[in-house]
């Protein structure tokens, strides 16, 4: 019998908490930023790697509200480090099909990085291969709580009336609006938490969280992962008969 195609009963849509960068380099007796460098080229592969994996979005964690508590100096190298891969990677994005999109808080982000963003998001915007939403300066609970401001505002506008209030309503507010919610979530580096990330869109999802640090998660891991949540049966509440 043929082994079974990794696009067999795939996810449409994978979020992905990259974790392990830090220790991953030292591990290696390097500085943490090294790290983070060998895990933006980790992003190459499996951004790849996802349409012949038989998924259409993807969705990767690559900064949280959180992680301004860094020192100075990791945070303005993760910033500088987005601004190259934005400026390394955007005509290959482009060129492969790749429709990309930035969700979060993007208010205190430098004017530059901003730039290149939106950028790469217009010149991206008719591409349908893949779907990838950079989560950038996001926290679900922040996302959450605009969300229900920008609600409050409609409500108190009259434009929605409290009694219509839906959960599909609360939905149109978030970052995410538009997207799938993910079918599966993936954390590496052998943490079992989701750090605040899609608490709305994920509560449906299947999880998986491997000791795999992220520098290391390569195609064939993401592979294997596909291949194990073509087996599980998401029962969505309901009782399968």
């Amino acid at each position: 019998m043929a082994a079974k195609d990794a696009s067999e009963d795939a996810p449409t849509h994978i979020a992905i908490i990259m974790d392990g960068n830090g220790r991953w380099a030292t591990g290696r007796g390097k500085p943490r930023l090294f790290g983070h460098r060998a895990g933006a080229n980790r992003v190459r592969e499996i951004v790849e790697a996802a349409p012949d994996c038989g998924i259409r979005y993807l969705t990767l964690f690559a900064f949280s509200t959180e992680n301004w508590k860094r020192s100075r100096a990791e945070v303005a190298g993760l910033m500088a480090m987005f601004r190259l891969y934005i400026k390394r990677e955007a005509a290959e994005l482009n060129a492969s099909g790749v429709r990309v999109r930035f969700v979060g808080d993007r208010r205190p982000l430098n004017p530059g990085l901003l730039g290149l963003m939106e950028r790469l998001e217009q010149d991206t915007e008719r591409n349908t291969r893949l779907h990838l939403t950079i989560a950038l300066n996001y926290g679900s609970r922040d996302e959450l709580t605009q969300a229900a401001v920008a609600l409050a505002v409609d409500i108190a506008q009259g434009r929605v009336q409290a009694n219509d209030v839906t959960p599909e309503s609360l939905a149109r507010h978030l970052y995410t609006d538009g997207l799938p919610d993910p079918d599966l979530v993936i954390r590496t580096s052998g943490e079992t938490r989701i750090s605040n990330f899609l608490l709305w869109q994920s509560a449906y999802a299947e999880y998986e969280f491997t000791d795999v640090l992220w520098p290391d998660f390569s195609r064939a891991h993401l592979q294997e992962i596909v291949l194990s949540f073509a087996g599980r049966e998401r029962r969505f509440g309901s009782v399968l008969t």
